[in-house]
Formats: C-alpha cells, sequence, structure tokens
C-alpha cells in the first residue's frame, strides 16, 4: 500500500509544476484505516507546502494510527514558509512515510532526524529512485545550480533536421509529437529554443497535444542582438506573459517595447555568442516580477542551439526522435 499512496503523492505534487517555480514537487496525503482522508501540495511559489496545506485544511482530531504520506522529506528550516516538521508535530502525527529526502543542505537528513526525536515514527525512502526523477529539476537545482536539461531533436534517417535552405521540414509523425507533448513539453517547465527557430519555423511552443492542454510552460528564446520578429506567436499570442527573451544589455532596446504584451526581457552578458552561463542561471533560478524561477528545461532548438549546450557539458537527457 506504501507505493499507492506514494504515487498519489507525486499525482498530487505535479498539479504545482511551474507554479512552484525553483522549488520541489511535493504532494502529501493522509491515511486513515488504508484509506486516503485528506490530500494537499505545494500549489505555488511561497504558499504552504504540501504538508502544511494538508494539515491547515484538515480540521478533524489526528489519530494516533493515522499515517502521513510526502514524497520529499519534511522540511525543518525557516524560509518562504515555516518548517513542516513543526505543525507535524504540533498536530500529533505519530507516523510518516517519505520517498526521498532532501537534497537542501538547510534539510538533507536533519527533517527526519527531528522528527524522531519527537517520537514520531518514519519510514522510508519509498519508490526513492521514482520520487528522485520526479524532481530530478529541484535535484539539479540545489546540486548543480542550474536547471535539469534535456536536449530534443528530430532527425530524418539520414540526419536532416530541416530543408537545405534552412526551411522548415515536416519530420516526425503525429504520435511522435504527441508522445513529444505529453512526456516532454508537459514534464518541464520551460522549453528553450534559439532566436533563429522563432524566425524559421514560427513555433508556438506549448503542450497542446496532451491531456494537460491547459499548462502552458515558460517559453524562453536565447536572443543575444534582439533579432526576434514581434510579430512572432510566441510574443504576440495569449500566452505572451510565459514568453522570456533573454538578450545583451547592448541589445535590449530592441525588444523592448514587447514587454507591453507581458513578455519578460532578461539581460545576460554574452561572451563569443553565447550567454555568460552563471549569469544565465541566476536569472533562470531567480525571481523577477510572475517569474519564480524553474528546475527544468527542455531545449527545443536548432543544431546550433543543442550544439552549445552539449559543447558546454549542460546536457543531462539526451533525445533523437527519427522520422
Amino acid at each position: 500500500m506504501h507505493h499507492l499512496f506514494m504515487h498519489r503523492c507525486l499525482e498530487l505534487a505535479a498539479l504545482g509544476r511551474k507554479d512552484i517555480g525553483n522549488g520541489a514537487l511535493v504532494g502529501s496525503v493522509l491515511v486513515r484505516d488504508g484509506k486516503i482522508i485528506a490530500e494537499g501540495y505545494h500549489r505555488a511559489f511561497g504558499e504552504a507546502h504540501a504538508e502544511r496545506a494538508l494539515l491547515e485544511l484538515f480540521t478533524d482530531d489526528i489519530r494516533s494510527d493515522d499515517s502521513l504520506y510526502v514524497n520529499l522529506e519534511p522540511c525543518c528550516h525557516h524560509g518562504k514558509t515555516p518548517p513542516c516538521t513543526d505543525i507535524i508535530i504540533e498536530r500529533g502525527i505519530k507516523h510518516v512515510v517519505y520517498g526521498m529526502s532532501d537534497p537542501d543542505t538547510r534539510v538533507s537528513g536533519e527533517g527526519i532526524a527531528i522528527l524522531r526525536k519527537n517520537g514520531i515514527t518514519v519510514e522510508g525512502p519509498v519508490l526513492h529512485a521514482e520520487c528522485e526523477w520526479f524532481n530530478r529539476g529541484f535535484i539539479s537545482v540545489r546540486t548543480k545550480q542550474r536547471p535539469w536539461i534535456t536536449v530534443k531533436m528530430a532527425k530524418t534517417g539520414d540526419g536532416k533536421i530541416a530543408n537545405d535552405d534552412g526551411s522548415p521540414l515536416a519530420i516526425t509523425s503525429p504520435q511522435q509529437n504527441k508522445w513529444s507533448h505529453e512526456f516532454l513539453r508537459a514534464r518541464h517547465d520551460v522549453i528553450l529554443v534559439g532566436v533563429q527557430t522563432v524566425i524559421n519555423d514560427g513555433p508556438v511552443l506549448d503542450a497542446r497535444l496532451t491531456d494537460h492542454s491547459d499548462y502552458h510552460p515558460w517559453r524562453i528564446v536565447l536572443d543575444p542582438h534582439g533579432r526576434i520578429p514581434h510579430d512572432a506567436k510566441v510574443v504576440s499570442d495569449d500566452h505572451a506573459s510565459s514568453t522570456i527573451i533573454v538578450v545583451d544589455p547592448l541589445h535590449q532596446k530592441n525588444v523592448e517595447a514587447l514587454r507591453k504584451n507581458g513578455v519578460h526581457i532578461f539581460e545576460v552578458p554574452s561572451q563569443n555568442g553565447m550567454f555568460v552561463w552563471q549569469e544565465l542561471w541566476e536569472k533562470l533560478l531567480g525571481s523577477e516580477g510572475d517569474f519564480r524561477g524553474v528546475t527544468s528545461i527542455l531545449v527545443e532548438g536548432g543544431s546550433k542551439t543543442s550544439a552549445i549546450f552539449k559543447d558546454a557539458s549542460m546536457v543531462d537527457m539526451d533525445i533523437s526522435l527519427i522520422g
């Protein structure tokens, strides 16, 4: 039964994707007599963590045989919200089951230790590998100080990714496109391309071919010289406020007018045609306006953009779809 309840924690946790910023995706369930009686998840940056959200909503008495499940070790530090260990202890929870330990150095086993010191039985990790894979972006941010990066390329059997003149070439099948939207686009915080892809292909960069068609990932365009057309779909459609243009400060005036559509303009210095990595990550892990940071990026740019990430050893997963 542990696995069943932990799977439900992960289902709930996924509902917070994009809205939680650079934090972890976390869900929690309260189990009594083998049935879930309350649920919670981390809904958004700065809001209550999953365990606190659940226990603040569930106001009935806690029984000694109730079990609290959570896919990430409860936090024990004061951050944007109070420690989850505090409310677990205060409400009288006696049994906690967790999925994985927290890689954050402020927690890293200390949350579990505090619960045990207060007489709470703690079991775990449960579905450890699955929980870590699910939160691979958060782990990357906490251990590598950068998001998890997946590079996806679509190629013909002979290795082409576009027509000889650079124009778009239909490569993948409808089934491959649906898979890409469902298992890549809808499971990353960001879809990233270089500006030349926008100029050549005019992509929308959404997750419309999925059951999560209401999920709109951030869209990032790397555009050092501010060349993006102002009528491009990613900066003029109904979700332009989910678009970020990364531009060198020397050329930021070229795209400044896009702010009126809600587009985010991030100024990052570039060297030799590529942005300075450390400063790029500081921007993408930070907070600015309604942007609260990200933990995972899907690179869908052309061969040049993909090569930049690969040459810098910034790729965690490399996927090729052969059409």
